[in-house]
């Protein structure tokens, strides 16, 4: 019996959704299902989309997983235009005239970017932020432009200017409102966003109507306002807004909103009983939602639908949690507080940019809304108790004001959510699911993201869920370990005292007493740091090298071409002019990208691995050391003039930074630390944003501890005032190894302050007041650490074996072909796909074994490049009674560079695994295929040792360039 044909228009995010949706519910066994996709390429990731301009590729990209369509039936046909409907023969027609009949129609279309009627919109170099065709032709345009200008100041329109910036374009944003994202947010939000905005150097135009686009005379364009002001650009984004692909509704005589968006009912059902739609181009009771995971709520009710299940559409929840430009913003439910009655609570952090407002009900007992910028932490908790109707506790306003010592925590808990609550909207996972699947034995959070699909759309859900999971391992009588990963059933803080109690010096001797298996990315690099905390050895010695992460094992910080940056120290940023100059020289020998720091040094960037040791060879020779930029280590101490020169200064600033630098140069810890002294308290080197920050009184020193910047910025908190110089460096001793002792894996000295017990009253205890008894223990131990300090490219070069480690490959001088720059005001920068030269075809080769070096030349549990022909691969080692050398291709997955060979060596479960250096992808050593994702995988080479020699087999490219699984030796 022939089975009913339900035919899907549109291959986007929904329709790809949809489908997953047939096959869990076996739908594809009852319908035969065709899916059309205008676009060349299957279903990827739009929410993700302004990765793909920092090196993201369209592959790693795609939603669609290997074999999905071949393995369940489905035919999908891609650049496949569907033109007219016609609703009365049910059949749909395609550009070339093609028709396909259905039983079943849905329309999964999406939206297209809004072009508003400017005069001039269509001139060449006016584009949209839409599709992955889009981004490459803005990146083409973008090579022979100087500035960049888009038309929309919404959520796109953020994101496109994210885009150009990425570029490397002079940024401007146009929005006709007096606000920026005028829907989400309310006018302080709006402030607050285009503060931080303008300070990245994102020029904002609000109140601006964009009448024509003529030409420039500066640049290719100029915008003339209706005020009469211009504004010039190479380079014109339009980003005003989507509108919904409903002009298949026509042909087939659809009800459609008078707006636009075809008209659905409770079950995506059209004005046609055939014919359903879902996503951006559905109207739902005169709304269209613009958000993914709305889409995802109308393919789930309509596959329910079609399995004869009663799940209506019941509208969906619009809150959004998002990063643009670096910067958190949030907005859930009556942001702007229109509802009758509603009261408001604001808290502006102005020195830390944040603001935060909560709109709550007449009576006071519910949460209707909130606005969160610069930081979004509670978002989740919010969201919850607006979407749950969740009593407020009496004093609304303590929800978004900061946590003092011995406050209780924010919010009711996720103990108070019922089992019906949303955690993840994307996937519709409630509390409930999440309680199911861990006792059904997901207690990591991993294994439930497998297990739900919760935390994989947009991952705002992620903190969440992982609180539900703790929440309920607790409930079940389960004791939420801190295990630092499956290699380790301890904390770092229990591992820290083991090494220290035991003298441990190696990974091998403390995994082999107190852990299993080979490790991973996580515990290696953390044993690494530990290890040089307490006994602060050369990292490449061959027991330590193989534990670090490809900055450590380098002594530099590799960029996502590949290449490396060079960071000398630069104490307090004072520096001689012949300093100046021989970095100059180095920089100019070698090529190098220049750049002066936020922390008073100079970056040079665009380094190849081999050139390393002799570009440091020069340094070193003109007085330089390591500036540590690349470990989790002392970055720099920031500092002003001080009283040496400024006349507001009272203490010597620059002299007391330089002190603090050279005691902690090198010190590992759990987190990168920055330091500042400021010579007055006019604060003009931020101390008081920084791990350990100094303000000079006309008494001594006031100290200043567990601030930080970035992404979620902390005022530090007034440790000791009045301080001299000597009582202030034993007091950071104690407080800098309390915090190594102490302290989670790559948590900052502000967390780790916010999660102490205590909080600050308690550290005062141990460090000022010793409390603990320690403190004289604290202070000896750091200085082990000052005493054993070493300059690791000295000590590098010192020993002409080790500058083997840097070589590019094992059997070869030629440089990397991958690593191309290209001239960008007057310095370098590496090049895009676009500009990079055609690769040269493979030439076909015989089947033949091919030496490529000896076992010795690859450290063990370790890997280097190699070359095979004109293919690079990645030689991996693991030593045993007999050595096993792996060969898998040496590109790594979802970038453009060749650095696959210098990932970390780890198991998943007991399989070796290489882990990639800059996307932390694994891959199995045996046949290239990720454990976590099996569409994701590398080549591999069979290989044989013979007498200490590696010999390689170089296949036919059309065997070895993709082979479904190469044969392992």
């Amino acid at each position: 019996m022939k089975k009913p044909v339900l035919v899907v228009i549109g291959h986007g995010m929904v329709g790809h959704y949809f489908l997953e949706q047939l096959v869990a519910r076996e739908l594809h066994q009852q319908y035969e299902i065709v899916v059309f996709g205008e676009e060349r390429l299957p279903a990827y990731d739009r929410v993700h989309l302004s990765e793909y301009f920092a090196g993201r590729s369209a592959a790693s990209l795609s939603l669609v997983s290997e074999g999905f369509f071949a393995d369940n039936g489905i035919t999908l046909c891609s650049a496949s235009k569907i033109v007219a409907i016609d609703s009365q023969q049910r059949c749909v027609r395609d550009e070339q005239g093609v028709e396909t009949h259905y039983d079943k129609l849905v329309l999964a279309t999406g939206s297209y970017a809004f072009v508003p009627p400017i005069s001039g919109n269509t001139r060449p170099g006016c584009l949209v932020y839409r599709t992955l065709d889009d981004l490459d032709a803005i990146a083409a345009c973008a090579q022979q432009a100087k500035s960049g200008v888009v038309i929309g100041g919404g959520l796109l329109g953020l994101e496109a200017a994210n885009a150009l910036r990425q570029l490397g374009l002079e940024t401007h944003v146009v929005e006709f409102a007096p606000r920026l994202m005028a829907v989400q947010l309310d006018e302080c939000g709006a402030a607050m966003l285009q503060r931080k905005i303008d300070a990245l150097g994102v020029k904002v135009h609000t109140r601006k109507e964009t009448r024509e686009i003529v030409d420039g005379e500066q640049a290719r364009h100029r915008l003339c306002f209706a005020d009469g002001s211009v504004l010039e650009t190479d380079l014109l984004l339009f980003s005003a807004g989507i509108r919904p692909r409903d002009e298949l509704a026509e042909s087939a005589q659809l009800q459609k909103g008078p707006r636009g968006g075809i008209v659905i009912n409770d079950y995506c059902q059209t004005s046609n009983e055939a014919i359903y739609a879902i996503g951006e181009c559905a109207l739902w009771n005169g709304q269209i939602f613009g958000l993914v995971a709305p889409g995802y709520q109308m393919a789930r009710s309509l596959a329910d639908r079609l399995a004869q299940q009663d799940t209506p559409f019941t509208g969906a929840d619009m809150s959004t949690k998002l990063k643009l430009l670096g910067v958190e913003v949030a907005s859930l439910g009556d942001a702007h507080g229109k509802t009758e009655g509603a009261q408001s609570y604001q808290w502006t952090d102005g020195p830390n940019e944040i603001y935060k407002k909560i709109v709550v009900s007449a009576d006071g007992k519910r949460l209707l809304g909130a606005v969160l910028i610069g930081d979004s932490a509670d978002y989740s908790m919010l969201l919850q108790m607006m979407l749950n109707a969740m009593p407020l506790p009496a004093q609304p306003e303590t929800l978004i004001l900061p946590a003092r010592s011995g406050d209780a925590p924010k919010g009711l808990g996720v103990a108070a959510l019922s089992a019906s609550a949303q955690i993840c909207s994307c996937h519709n996972v409630s509390k409930g699911d999440i309680a199911a699947a861990v006792a059904g034995g997901c207690t990591e959070l991993g294994a439930l993201k497998n297990c739900t699909k919760a935390g994989t759309g947009c991952g705002g859900c992620v903190p969440l869920l992982k609180q539900v999971m703790e929440h309920e391992l607790t409930q079940r009588g389960v004791e939420v370990k801190k295990d630092v990963c499956e290699h380790f059933a301890w904390s770092r803080q229990a591992l820290y005292h083991l090494i220290r109690l035991h003298d441990i010096r190696s990974f091998d001797a403390l995994i082999a007493r107190f852990g299993r298996g080979s490790g991973c990315e996580v515990c290696k690099p953390l044993v690494g740091s530990m290890l040089a905390s307490c006994w602060n050895e050369y990292l490449l010695k061959p027991q330590h090298l193989p534990l670090q992460d490809t900055n450590d094992r380098f002594f530099a910080n590799i960029q996502k071409d590949g290449t490396y940056s060079v960071v000398p120290r630069i104490p307090a940023g004072e520096i001689t002019p012949q300093g100046l100059i021989a970095i100059g020289q180095v920089a100019q020998r070698y090529n190098l990208y220049t750049k002066i720091t936020g922390g008073q040094r100079v970056d040079l960037f665009g380094a190849r691995l081999e050139q390393l040791p002799a570009i440091w060879e020069e340094l070193i020779a003109a007085g330089f050391e390591t500036g540590h930029a690349y470990g989790k280590s002392l970055r720099t101490v920031k500092s002003c003039v001080g009283s040496t020169w400024c006349r507001y200064g009272v203490q010597d600033s620059t002299g007391m930074a330089i002190a603090l630098e050279n005691r902690y140069k090198g010190l590992r810890a759990p987190h990168k630390i920055k330091m500042a002294v400021s010579g007055c308290t006019r604060e003009c080197a931020e101390a008081q944003g920084k791990d350990i920050g100094v303000i000079a009184t006309d008494k001594g020193w006031n100290l200043y501890v567990c601030g930080n910047g970035g992404m979620k910025p902390r005022h530090a908190d007034l440790f000791a005032s009045d301080l001299d110089s000597e009582t202030l460096m034993s007091i950071i001793d104690r407080l800098l190894m309390f915090y190594i002792r102490t302290g989670d894996r790559l948590q900052r000295t502000s967390t780790w302050l916010d999660n102490m017990e205590g909080g600050l009253d308690y550290l005062k205890q141990v460090i000022l007041q010793d409390s603990l008894g320690i403190g004289a223990e604290l202070e000896s131990e750091m200085q082990q650490v000052v005493d054993s300090y070493q300059c690791e490219w000295k000590t590098t070069l010192d020993n002409p074996q080790n500058r083997l480690l840097f070589r590019g490959f094992i059997n070869s001088d030629h440089p990397d072909e991958a690593v191309v720059m290209v001239p960008e005001r007057g310095q370098i920068r590496p090049a895009t796909a676009e500009e990079k030269p055609a690769q040269r075809t493979a030439k076909p080769c015989e089947d033949e074994w091919l030496h490529v070096g000896a076992v010795a030349d690859v450290p063990a549990n370790a890997g280097v490049a190699a070359r095979l022909g004109q293919q690079q691969i990645a030689l991996f080692h693991l030593p045993g009674s007999e050595p096993h050398i792996f060969a898998l291709e040496n590109h790594e997955p979802g970038s453009n560079a060749n650095v696959l060979s210098r990932g970390l060596l780890g198991d998943v479960a007991g399989e070796p695994v290489v882990i990639s250096p800059l996307y932390k992808k694994r891959f199995r050593l045996a046949d290239g295929v990720s454990p976590d994702d099996a569409a994701l995988r590398v080549c591999v080479w069979p290989v044989k040792v013979e007498h200490g020699q590696i010999w390689v087999r170089r296949m036919p490219v059309d065997q070895a360039l993709f082979p479904a699984i190469a044969e392992a030796s």
